[in-house]
């Protein structure tokens, strides 16, 4: 079994995205492959079903044999796109680790890999006693870091470094994710960002106008085409 958690800069830096993509990438070397988004917040309403998008996306683009199970998937799903612990309160519940851990155990016993997302940043409460960073070391995943690539990412990226191996946690690598095209000397970000943070760069995905028709499947190709997971993968030496 491999799972890792898919940590963010920040809030809104892709990492649904670049986890669709490492789906794509992993089953291209054969993996089973299951997508977890352990808490969500915020709700659309989507062919008549309230559903967070970002859940709705992963669940659409697996593509393996065992059927995937909504709430194995994501266990917590609150109706606010705000704080998880903030959300939580809202709706009077409180997230409980162990249904997280019990969640993620049966997909772990049916896939060669789990890729479990974050919500929000590293240290983002996700109740009133645990950040999202208790996520990792009590699931023992490794860590992916997706850099939003703006103004400001250095110091976010390396904050965010320092603060998994504080953990104890392994930094597997991070994904460079331009968020902002207009970034003045984006290859000089990635250069010092290569430099500094104590892991290899998965790989460099451009800022991807899509029309809006683009299904899930050819999007998640296009995001694979940019990743290079050879040192990801569970027999890799």
């Amino acid at each position: 079994m491999t799972a890792f958690f898919i940590t963010g800069t920040d809030t809104n830096v892709g990492k649904t995205f670049i986890t669709l993509g490492l789906m794509t990438a992993f089953r291209q070397h054969g993996c089973s492959v299951a997508p977890m988004k352990p808490i969500a917040a915020g709700t659309v309403d989507i062919a008549g079903q309230v559903v967070n998008e970002d859940v709705y996306q992963l669940m659409a683009a697996y593509e393996g044999s065992k059927p995937l199970v909504a709430h194995q998937v994501n266990p917590y799903c609150f109706q606010e796109a705000i704080a998880p612990h903030i959300a939580a309160s809202l709706e009077q519940r409180e997230v409980d680790v162990d249904v997280l851990e019990r969640a993620f155990l049966q997909l772990v016993a049916t896939h060669d890999v789990v890729l479990v997302e974050g919500a929000g940043g590293f240290l983002v409460p996700m109740s009133d006693l645990a950040s999202m960073s208790a996520l990792p070391m009590t699931l023992k995943c490794d860590v992916i870091l997706v850099v939003g690539l703006r103004l400001g990412c250095l110091n976010h990226a390396l904050l965010t470094a320092e603060s998994i191996k504080h953990r104890g946690l392994t930094l597997a690598g991070w994904v460079a994710n331009i968020v902002d095209a207009d970034m003045p000397y984006i290859a000089e970000n990635i250069s010092t960002l290569r430099r500094l943070l104590p892991a290899p760069c998965l790989g460099i995905v451009p800022r991807l106008n899509l029309p809006p028709e683009t299904s899930i499947k050819s999007t998640t190709a296009l995001v694979a085409s940019h990743l290079q997971i050879e040192s990801l993968l569970p027999n890799h030496h």
